[in-house]
């Protein structure tokens, strides 16, 4: 299963001058592509949270995603940390600097070249979004933070990752957790392959508990949903919803 972290990064986010949209777009892809994401670190603008974080995540994770921090002011300082992370300089790269002239026109500023910086060695990701490349270094994928641009990307990262499908099996029971929770536990043990989740619903819903089983195969989990609705009160059962093969 390929794993993954995102670094959501800013002030503006931790303040709460600016709420993150980033993230819900990125865990929808990773969870249709079949990405494991497994981190989700908020930060602020300070350089040496960004290289602690970034060094984490990489050695940890085969794909990281930072959003944010790559603008043209003072207070863009993702591509210094990313670099100062892995040990190398800051360049600027000649491709850039003739799609952001091009881009900006007659508004264009020596302050914009700021957004042609990369760390030495990336390579950019080229798509049909009209905007300038994406930029990748090893196994991080440098993202903007405005949520159009960040959207924007979303489809150059599909082309770049390759997960493992996931298959879902659902239970939905008219019980409390805390009676069911010890042969939850006992399943789990005994299906090491499927992750079992359970989610407590609010009023006026038609169930009180709703189970789910996943595993990247849909044998698994419909096997882990049998074993599990062989230990639970069958007049508890609301519905079953079974992973499709």
């Amino acid at each position: 299963m390929t794993t993954a972290a995102a670094i959501i990064i800013g002030d503006e986010i931790l303040s709460g001058k600016v709420r993150d949209a980033n993230t819900a777009p990125l865990i929808d892809l990773f969870a249709e592509i079949g990405v494991d994401l497994q981190r989700i670190a908020y930060i602020g603008d300070a350089v040496e949270d960004i290289v602690a974080e970034v060094r984490f995540c990489a050695k940890r994770f085969d794909a990281v995603v930072t959003s944010g921090g790559v603008g043209p002011t003072h207070d863009d300082r993702t591509v210094a940390a990313i670099s100062a992370a892995f040990g190398v300089a800051v360049k600027r790269h000649p491709d850039l600097v003739k799609m952001i002239h091009a881009w900006w026109g007659e508004r264009f500023t020596e302050a914009a070249l700021r957004m042609a910086d990369i760390p030495a060695g990336s390579r950019l990701v080229y798509s049909n979004d009209g905007l300038i490349p994406m930029v990748a270094f090893r196994n991080v994928y440098i993202f903007p933070g405005i949520p159009r641009l960040f959207a924007a990307k979303i489809p150059a990262l599909r082309g770049e990752l390759a997960g493992t499908p996931k298959h879902l099996a659902h239970l939905y029971l008219n019980s409390d957790e805390s009676m069911i929770a010890d042969r939850l536990t006992a399943i789990d043990s005994a299906c090491p392959d499927v992750k079992i989740g359970s989610y407590p619903r609010s009023e006026g819903e038609d169930h009180r508990v709703w189970i789910t089983l996943e595993s990247a195969d849909s044998t698994a989990a419909n096997a882990a949903l049998d074993r599990l609705l062989e230990v639970l009160d069958e007049a508890d059962v609301v519905r079953v919803e079974r992973s499709n093969v």
